[in-house]
């Protein structure tokens, strides 16, 4: 579904990705691991657009996408979750929600897929009415995926879901991606800290490391591989 080809992509002078190459199937959960610095977050940027490339090519479906336009990578099925959980705290539960479908200008789609959301996020269903500003960190990061959700996707960039959760929170949004996963194909790229989560619900796992690719393969078998796991995953 996702071709990445020899991405460079920079700050400035910084080269924040080096040559990095990924293929990521459809209706797959594939991480991108590694440690603070590694380029997983200037990753996801270049691929929803927000960060256009200094060289390679990101192609969807086949499709080029290198230069797109982020609300373009939209309507064609791309939704990004940035770090930091970022909702509009002065909108309601409801109102941030029928935001993220707002583009698609389809009535019965908000009302059902406002219902799904809440099937999925029970903690939002209660607090539907509530600024988002009065939202738990855990919460406030089921809005955000919920309001990605509502445009549709076909591809899912989701970045540090877990971070600074609590682990029981944490472990159910975790659960929630492998039901969408399950339930609907949707194809997910899971950026993640913390890799014994992120290698528990994905099928397939990349490791990056100062910009460049030093891993890629079956979930399973890297979870079991010591060396890659002390020198790329952990501090």
């Amino acid at each position: 579904m996702l071709e990445v080809s020899e991405l460079v992509a920079a700050y400035g002078p910084v080269r924040a990705l080096d040559g990095v190459d990924l293929s990521v199937e459809r209706g797959s959960i594939t991480a991108v691991l590694g440690v603070n610095g590694a380029g997983k977050t200037t990753l996801l940027r270049a691929i929803s657009g927000l960060l256009p490339p200094k060289a390679g090519a990101i192609r969807l479906g086949g499709r080029d996408i290198t230069r797109e336009q982020p609300e373009d990578l939209v309507r064609l099925g791309i939704a990004h979750v940035p770090e930091g959980r970022g909702v509009i705290v002065e909108l309601t539960v409801e109102e941030n929600l029928r935001l993220g479908g707002l583009w698609r200008r389809d009535r019965a789609w908000l009302r059902t897929g406002l219902a799904r959301m809440f099937e999925l996020f029970p903690p939002l269903a209660q607090r539907r009415h509530q600024r988002a500003e009065t939202l738990s960190g855990g919460e406030r990061q089921m809005l955000a995926i919920g309001r990605a959700l509502m445009s549709r996707p076909e591809l899912l960039l989701l970045d540090e879901p877990s971070l600074g959760l609590a682990p029981r929170t944490a472990a159910q949004i975790v659960a929630t991606l492998r039901t969408l996963r399950e339930d609907t194909g949707l194809t997910l790229l899971l950026v993640e800290q913390n890799a014994a989560t992120a290698l528990s619900v994905a099928d397939r796992a990349v490791v990056l490391n100062l910009g460049r690719k030093v891993a890629d393969d079956d979930a399973a078998r890297l979870a079991a591989d010591d060396r890659v796991r002390r020198a790329y995953l952990e501090g």
